[in-house]
């Protein structure tokens, strides 16, 4: 017997809806009628589906394998995820959530717009780890390489608060300032090296090509005369890259190579670490990109619930300094000790002493989340003063450098041209 349910009217035009269990659907119509009912649709009744029936449903509609056979926790996922993605799809599920989209819908509903491939089967898998029964924080915490623990522990924080959309906007507020400064940071030095590159390129064509044929020109116009001593400065330094130039190649592909590996060692990154805070021009840039990241993120991280100590572990490890690292081991001990964030930061050398103030009248007053942020603004108003003055005055200092090599070049080459001209006053005028 089959399971059907319908929905008919009388002679009156009532409607009325139930179940009739007969063998088929013929059988179905002719009881309504022996009923005195008029029969308006009439379906096969589908039992509900168990909750590991759903998500085998769901993973074959997502593309994924089914339960049975791969369990959540054992997904993986290689891909790469733009920061500018990643920033989008936090803002876009943290507004799905605020207007009352339950979660799942919100994934289900992102994965089918979403056009980047990796992003839309990383979300299909968070999708699939949750209708497994899996909470949010711990489906992302399966991806670490997409995922790190500041957003896992942030989104933690949430879920225990019951507000995992506010923690979402703030994630998204901390990664979109984050990128700001480091793409104005790069911006910055994209210049400079940009314009070194193109002066390093002009100089070695004119030093390999160019100049060697103005020697062959040079021994047969002034019938052995001696050449000036800067044009023959400039013709040694030709003759010098054009007989060591593979050499020379070699030995700066070996040098980065040897960089590379050394920033690889623990006394390798410390050293090179200290001089990026110590640096003459680029040094005050650096401590206050630390700085900066330093209050942001601790601030956020406070904001959202997580406890300090926790929040100062995860600061840690993702600090990217080993100098800014184990200052905040310092503050992490402190703390536990039942002492001040307050007093590492005015011992070291990174920290002003006014912000070190500024974080001990937050701690004072309850509101070091609020002075934390306020230090974070102030401090990505003066990166971006800085960046913009920095430019202002290398662009003038490069242009000078670039046409004084260039232009010393070019007159070392007419030196030996002018007197034979018969310009007024040269020695070889007749």
């Amino acid at each position: 017997m089959t399971t059907f349910s319908y929905s008919a009217v009388d002679a009156k035009g009532n409607e009325t809806k139930g179940t009739l269990q007969v063998a088929d659907q013929t059988e179905a119509i002719q009881r309504l009628k022996d009923m005195g009912f008029y029969p308006i649709k009439i379906s096969v009744m589908v039992p509900p589906l168990s909750p590991a029936a759903r998500a085998q449903r769901h993973a074959a509609r997502l593309g994924l394998k089914s339960q049975a056979t791969m369990h959540p926790t054992a997904v993986t996922f290689r891909g790469r995820i733009p920061a500018k993605r990643l920033v989008v799809f936090t803002r876009q599920l943290a507004t799905l959530l605020e207007a009352g989209m339950p979660l799942l819908h919100s994934l289900r509903l992102l994965h089918e717009q979403e056009t980047h491939p990796p992003l839309k089967k990383l979300i299909a898998q968070l999708a699939f780890a949750i209708e497994s029964g899996t909470t949010f924080s711990e489906a992302l915490g399966q991806f670490p390489n997409v995922f790190n623990r500041l957003f896992v522990n942030m989104i933690k924080a949430g879920e225990l608060g019951g507000a995992v959309d506010t923690a979402l906007k703030r994630l998204a507020d901390f990664m979109e300032k984050a990128a700001k400064i480091k793409r104005k940071v790069k911006a910055a030095m994209f210049y400079p090296a940009a314009v070194l590159t193109v002066a390093t390129g002009v100089v070695a064509l004119l030093m390999v090509f160019i100049v060697p044929k103005f020697k062959e020109v040079f021994s047969s116009l002034n019938d052995g005369a001696p050449l000036p001593a800067f044009t023959r400065f400039v013709l040694g330094i030709s003759d010098f890259i054009a007989a060591h130039f593979l050499l020379g190649l070699i030995t700066a592909v070996a040098t980065y190579l040897l960089f590379v590996l050394g920033l690889r060692t623990k006394s390798g990154r410390q050293m090179f670490d200290h001089f990026k805070l110590k640096a003459p021009v680029f040094g005050p840039l650096c401590r206050k990109l630390a700085i900066s990241r330093f209050t942001r993120t601790l601030g956020t991280l406070l904001t959202s619930g997580v406890p300090i100590l926790q929040a100062l572990t995860i600061i840690k490890e993702a600090t990217g300094n080993v100098i800014m690292g184990r200052l905040v081991s310092q503050v992490h001990d402190n703390v536990k000790q039942g002492e001040s964030i307050s007093a590492p930061l005015r011992l070291s050398n990174i920290f002003p002493v006014m912000i070190a103030g500024m974080v001990d009248v937050g701690e004072q007053t309850g509101a070091l989340p609020e002075m934390l942020h306020k230090i974070a603004d102030n401090y990505d108003d003066e990166i971006d003063n800085s960046v913009t003055a920095m430019t202002s005055l290398l662009e003038p200092i490069l242009i000078v450098f670039l046409a004084v090599v260039v232009g010393s070049i070019v007159i070392a080459m007419f030196l030996p041209i002018i007197p034979s001209n018969g310009i007024p006053g040269s020695p070889n005028e007749p």
